[in-house]
Parts: C-alpha cells; structure tokens; sequence
C-alpha cells in the first residue's frame, strides 16, 4: 500500500510530462498555481490530481486523498479508502463505479514504503524507504475518483492509488503502487469505460532505495 508519498515538479514540469491541456485547469491564475515541493504527503490532504475532462482534455485539478464514494453517509470513510487493490477494484462496491468511469493520475516524484526489521533486543521497528525512477522523472500513480454531495450541499472532489503486488525488483514493503511510465499511464487514462482489464504489474524503474530513518 501507499501512506506517504512526495512530489516536487513545478506546474510547467507537470504540463509537459503529462501533456496538460492548461485551459481547462480549475487551479489556473489562484495562489495554489504554486505547486509547492511537499515531501510528506499524507491521507485526506489535498494532492494534484490529473483527469479527463467531459471534454476529452487532460487537466489538473486538486482532489482530496481519500476516496469518498457517491454513496457514503459521512466523510471519515475516505481516511479507509486511500488504496485500492488492482486485482479486486472492479468488484469492491467502493471502487467499482469509479474504475469504470472515472481514472485518474496522481503524479509523484518518490514513494515510500516501510520495511519491518527483526529486531534482536527490544521491540521490533519498521525502516521507512523512499522509491523514485531512475530517470529522476516525475511519475504516475494510477488512481480512481469520486465526486460525493455531503448534507448540507457541499460537493467533495475526491482520489485514491490503485496498488498491486510489489515484483522482484521491489521489496521496500508489501505491495508497490502501479506507478507506469509516462505513455501507458495516460494510455489508461484514455481508455474508454468498460475495456479495462488487470491492472499491470509495475515496471519499477527506481533510481534508489534510500534508508530515511536513523541507525
């Protein structure tokens, strides 16, 4: 699963990875254009998020983290729903409406993962570990999104990562987020509803795995 990632990619970056379509971008001329470098971001915080407008065009909005289905009766369900498992989304009632209709991206510079260590005296700990491409690149997590209309009428946009079984090359911890090159994740994006199919097993190309924690 993914708790905690970092991203540090001004606007202009983002737009040309990921081939933004600027006009349609909701966040356009405000203070938060900024897009300020955050290296610890967590659950229920609010993350840039890309999506395919009505429209067709590819735009980034901000979208809480923490998925909030259409039907859910309060907010704090969202803190429960920051991931969803690639091989049972499509039937999870939580993620099933929005794997077919609303994909997403969420980009990244670097993950992190936690490894448990034995311990031979004391209480046993876990080694946090932080993960990017090789290329130094911006990447993409894949990810869902809902929109959901609390009582009082206001609209809550909201996103999850999608993750997968880590493969060989990644054991930093239990699962690795679906974090495809740059193509075939905005091939996802654009895929029409209904054709999806497994989610891929990730490719990982990491540049490190960077031990954050002390000795």
């Amino acid at each position: 699963m993914c708790g905690r990632y970092a991203l540090d990619a001004p606007r202009s970056r983002l737009s040309w990875r990921f081939a933004l379509d600027e006009g349609d971008d909701e966040n356009k001329d405000s203070e938060d254009d900024k897009l300020l470098a955050r290296y610890n971001i967590a659950p229920m915080s609010d993350v840039p998020v890309i999506r395919q407008s009505p429209a067709g065009r590819r735009v980034l909005h901000r979208l809480r983290w923490g998925l909030l289905p259409h039907w859910a009766t309060e907010p704090a369900i969202g803190a429960r729903l920051i991931n969803a498992r690639g091989e049972s989304l499509a039937a999870k009632p939580a993620f099933r409406d929005a794997f077919r209709r609303r994909r997403c991206l969420l980009p990244a510079s670097g993950f992190y993962e936690w490894q448990a260590l034995t311990a031979t005296t004391g209480a046993a700990r876990k080694q946090p570990f932080y993960i990017s491409l090789v290329s130094g690149e911006t990447m993409a997590f894949a990810g869902l999104w809902e929109s959901w209309t609390a009582p009082g009428g206001d609209v809550v946009r909201s996103c999850c990562i999608v993750t997968t079984a880590a493969n060989e090359r990644l054991r930093a911890g239990p699962r690795a987020d679906a974090a495809d090159p740059c193509r075939r994740a905005l091939a996802s994006l654009a895929e029409r509803a209904g054709g999806a199919g497994r989610v891929a097993d990730p490719p990982v190309c990491r540049s490190r795995i960077a031990a954050l924690a002390g000795e």
